[in-house]
């Protein structure tokens, strides 16, 4: 590797603390990067003048190919793709995921959309077999919903919508408390509430050994467990990330008992004066449709429920891949719709 170059390996000697500081987003933490590595998932941490860049690589089963994955950091700089390309071609990388943690309002002109100033364009350097691509299976949604939590707590219920409000207190005066409970019975709860509702919504997400070392990676740093109790029974519960000035809602997990009582919206609200305890500017709900979204989706559900607290709909720069071997790229793609719709059979 080119030491001359303007972007540097970072070695697990680097200061993590220093490491941190430069990070943008929990996924760019030092932290989550170390959750991976004992995953056995490959890790990579880069370095150009002012930013740090966490990558990892996942391999493709029954073959030598790799896929690379760059969450929510800065949007990269040319010379950070130049490296990556050159990385990946040696390391038979078919092609690396890059979701920066951008506004797309970051990049309007005046008062046009991102749309009208290609990030393709943006991401392109001067190599001619350089390749980047609008990503057609994007890992995160486009869209989020940040709340402002500099506003006061009377500021932030007045924003509200009228029946969230009138569940928050719905849920106080029948006897919903809230307790944050950052440790490892907390997570227990968690944990049971959360693959409950996957199981229940038909939902299939990370899986116990995930949560579980991400957890142990993150408490006591970034990780926060809230959980809402009627009596002693645990309702519902959130793990919730806070890093540099943001709270972000990550995972959520609810019980089929009592559901009348409105747990989850008290929870929230809870989680929102936390987060304003914590120190934190803004709360991140991590995902949810656009406005005007459709009522009948699947998502319909999670992002009305996060409407209802009054926060701004957010919409990110997108999800690009950085195509480093472009036939097997294609054959990736393809290999991925046939995965898709056989699946979709299988449910049918």
């Amino acid at each position: 590797m080119n030491t001359d170059s303007a972007i540097k390996i970072i070695t697990d000697s680097f200061d993590k603390k220093l490491f941190n500081e430069k990070a943008n987003h929990p996924m760019q933490s030092w932290e989550w990067g170390e959750a991976r590595k004992k995953m056995g998932i490959e890790v990579l941490r880069l370095q150009d003048e002012k930013n740090v860049f966490q990558l990892t690589f996942h391999k493709i089963p029954y073959t030598n190919f790799k896929i690379g994955y760059l969450p929510r950091s800065v949007l990269p700089v040319k010379e950070l793709l130049k490296f990556l390309l050159d990385y990946g071609k040696k390391n038979n990388v078919i092609f690396i995921k890059i979701e920066p943690y951008e506004l797309a309002s970051f990049w309007q002109a005046t008062k046009e959309r991102v749309q009208n100033r290609s990030l393709e364009q943006r991401f392109r350097t001067s190599r001619n077999d350089e390749q980047i691509e609008k990503s057609a299976h994007p890992l995160f949604p486009n869209w989020t919903q940040i709340l402002d939590l500099t506003l006061s707590e009377d500021e932030l219920l007045k924003n509200m919508h009228h029946k969230t409000r009138y569940n928050i207190r719905l849920a106080e005066k029948r006897g919903v408390t809230v307790k944050e409970i950052s440790n490892d019975e907390g997570f227990d709860i968690f944990a049971k509430l959360y693959f409950e509702t996957t199981k229940r919504q038909k939902y299939f997400g990370h899986n116990y050994n995930y949560h579980k070392i991400i957890w142990e990676s993150l408490k006591n740093k970034i990780s926060h467990i809230l959980i809402a109790f009627y009596h002693d029974t645990p309702l519902a519960a959130y793990q919730l990330f806070y890093f540099k000035d943001t709270f972000y809602y990550v995972y959520g997990g609810t019980s089929d008992q009592h559901r009348n009582l409105m747990a989850s919206n008290l929870l929230m609200w809870e989680a929102i004066k936390l987060g304003k305890k914590l120190g934190a500017k803004k709360l991140d709900m991590w995902g949810s449709l656009p406005p005007g979204y459709n009522q009948n989706d699947p998502w319909a559900g999670f992002t009305r429920f996060k409407v209802g607290y009054g926060g701004k709909f957010i919409e990110f720069v997108g999800s690009y891949d950085l195509v480093i071997n472009s036939i097997a790229y294609k054959f990736y793609n393809l290999a991925f719709k046939l995965r898709g719709f056989y699946s979709e059979l299988k449910t049918k």
